[in-house]
């Protein structure tokens, strides 16, 4: 169970959506001026190398915030983005789903003068802060050390906020400490090495009556896929006007286009508002290649359900979604999906 190393996924197009995603939601959250309470279960190691070993071993953000940046610096750029935009997400479609229509080129202009969607500026601001050679010079090369979950959500709080950070991983705990010690915000910010579907239970409700709660385990064990709606549903039942955020990836597995749903029904029978986003990036089929192998594709697609939504986070990926799919796209099959309720 502790094979799973996010080092190795660090910065890849699943990456691009959560965080993304995670960065609107905080934005959004800690305006207020109640206390917010953020817990994270699967907090990971916190920071990660763009040039270490194991990013470098999977090649995977080659294929995310890499791609991201290049992309967007092509003459061909607006091509892209009006041809690959229109391409719906057949294994994430639920009945009513709805495809956003294709992207206007309006906002698509050569190398550094691209017009970011707000919610993908607002993501690369935070990798511009973490990496100051890159913020000077916009080259990706100088694109070095990227943040997890626990560096994103701490980097929104104010003094009244808290963040709880849970982690069973014993090398990424370690880091997460270490990481997080760095940052000398005391007692803020709490690391446990526990398993997070237990120890959220001990949270909710929180005591100022605010929380938002990130959960995104490896879903390399298939009761992963259980474990997350029913603690969903445990948690909604505890506190049901907290924000519930939950990446998955979409992959040929039963348990992968289960889970939405679950969620979604979770969500309707508790008479909440819901949000569904799915980025795919490429097929999910096999192939072979001039040998004979079966070459497996890799992830082709992740999604986000959000239990209690800001009422602003539709129009925010309404808008970065499009630019997703038309700059990370790598063949036809690229799209997106973006529905919600409640």
């Amino acid at each position: 169970m502790f094979s799973y190393r996010h080092a190795f996924h660090a910065g890849n197009h699943a990456d691009v959506l959560k965080h993304t995603t995670l960065i609107a939601l905080m934005k959004y959250l800690t305006q207020k001026d109640t206390a917010l309470t953020v817990i994270d279960t699967h907090a990971g190691a916190g920071l990660y190398r763009l040039d270490g070993d194991y990013t470098e071993t999977s090649g995977e953000a080659r294929e995310g915030i890499f791609k991201l940046i290049l992309a967007s610096k092509t003459p061909d750029v607006q091509k892209a983005r009006t041809g690959a935009a229109t391409k719906k997400v057949a294994p994430a479609a639920t009945p009513g789903a709805k495809t956003a229509p294709a992207a206007t080129g309006t906002d698509a202009s050569p190398a550094s003068s691209y017009a970011w969607a707000p919610a993908l500026q607002d993501y690369l601001d935070v990798l511009r802060e973490l990496n100051p050679h890159f913020a000077q010079t916009g080259d990706p090369a100088h694109l070095k050390i990227y943040p997890g979950s626990p560096f994103i959500e701490q980097k929104f709080l104010s003094g009244r906020d808290k963040l709880k950070l849970f982690e069973l991983h014993p090398t990424d705990f370690k880091s997460l400490s270490g990481n997080i010690e760095q940052l000398g915000v005391g007692r803020q910010v709490a690391v446990g090495r526990e398993d997070g579907f237990e120890a959220l239970k001990t949270f909710l409700p929180p005591p100022a009556r605010r929380a938002m709660v990130l959960c995104d385990p490896s879903y390399e064990m298939k009761t992963d896929y259980l474990r997350v709606s029913a603690c969903m549903a445990d948690a909604v039942k505890r506190f049901a006007t907290g924000t519930y955020v939950v990446w998955y990836p979409i992959i040929p597995r039963p348990e992968a286009h289960d889970l939405p749903r679950k969620l979604k029904t979770l969500a309707v029978k508790a008479g909440r508002s819901w949000l569904h986003a799915t980025l795919t990036v490429k097929s999910s089929k096999l192939t072979t290649d001039a040998e004979g192998e079966v070459v497996r594709p890799g992830l082709p697609a992740s999604g986000m359900f959000i239990i209690n939504p800001p009422h602003t986070l539709k129009a925010d990926l309404n808008a970065a979604l499009p630019q997703m799919v038309a700059l990370l796209g790598q063949d036809r099959n690229a799209g997106f999906t973006l529905e919600h309720g409640g």
